[in-house]
């Protein structure tokens, strides 16, 4: 997103608080309404069906927004989830009431394709599996976790198999590695809703460690990994 020169108070804070979140959908709680500006409104107001307009940032500066009610959250925030959409929920942290300055505002909930447990967004016909997916020398790892359900399985193998995988698990998304985009785009095409991590949440060490934490072992042994 292209920002422009901020004028007013309350775009100022958005800029501030949209820098953190730059791969996701910001809905701005303003008052009763969550507000989006920029690209964010013009991408989802098409996404859910609203109208676009505008909204003045300063003089002679004018910045696209779409907005709905904020007791309507459960209405469009799956669209834009659905869609494919990673969406941080940004609140009024203070009573307007009891503050005469800007009030104050922070993201209260990040919400992406794999993650969501609302009712609302999870489709309980289906599994709602996200997969991260490595690639290790000639070999490709995988792992699918579904957190609706707490199902976790991992496998390794040729990349040909890896893809079986795919397409019998259909993971709402994909988390891959950030230098290996076109690698994977190679193998696996773009029908897949990816996001990119750093690299180093990737390398054995730093996976073996959370493991043995998370699980409290002492190895995987007993995993068969």
């Amino acid at each position: 997103m292209v920002k422009p020169i901020v004028e007013t108070p309350l775009m100022k804070q958005y800029f501030d608080i949209k820098s953190k979140y730059p791969d996701a959908i910001l809905l701005f709680r303003v008052g009763d309404f969550y507000e989006m500006y920029g690209e964010d409104a013009v991408i989802g107001a098409e996404i859910v069906g609203i109208v676009q307009t505008k909204k003045a940032n300063g003089p002679g500066q004018f910045i696209e927004m779409a907005g709905f009610p904020h007791h309507a959250l459960d209405t469009y925030l799956p669209k834009l989830v659905q869609a494919g959409k990673r969406v941080a929920i940004c609140d009024q942290l203070e009573d307007l009431k009891m503050t005469k300055k800007l009030v104050k505002r922070g993201v209260t909930k990040l919400v992406t394709p794999d993650v969501s447990i609302n009712d609302t967004i999870l489709n309980h016909k289906e599994n709602n599996f996200f997969a991260f997916v490595h690639f290790h020398k000639t070999m490709c790892e995988i792992a699918f976790l579904d957190i609706s359900t707490d199902e976790f399985l991992t496998a390794e193998g040729t990349v040909n198999y890896i893809d079986k995988l795919l397409n019998n698990f259909s993971p709402k998304e994909i988390l891959i590695e950030r230098n290996n985009r076109k690698l994977f785009e190679e193998h696996f095409g773009s029908r897949f809703f990816t996001f990119e991590l750093e690299d180093w949440v990737f390398t054995a060490d730093a996976a073996h460690d959370r493991l043995l934490k998370h699980f409290e072992t002492k190895n995987l042994k007993g995993f068969g990994i």
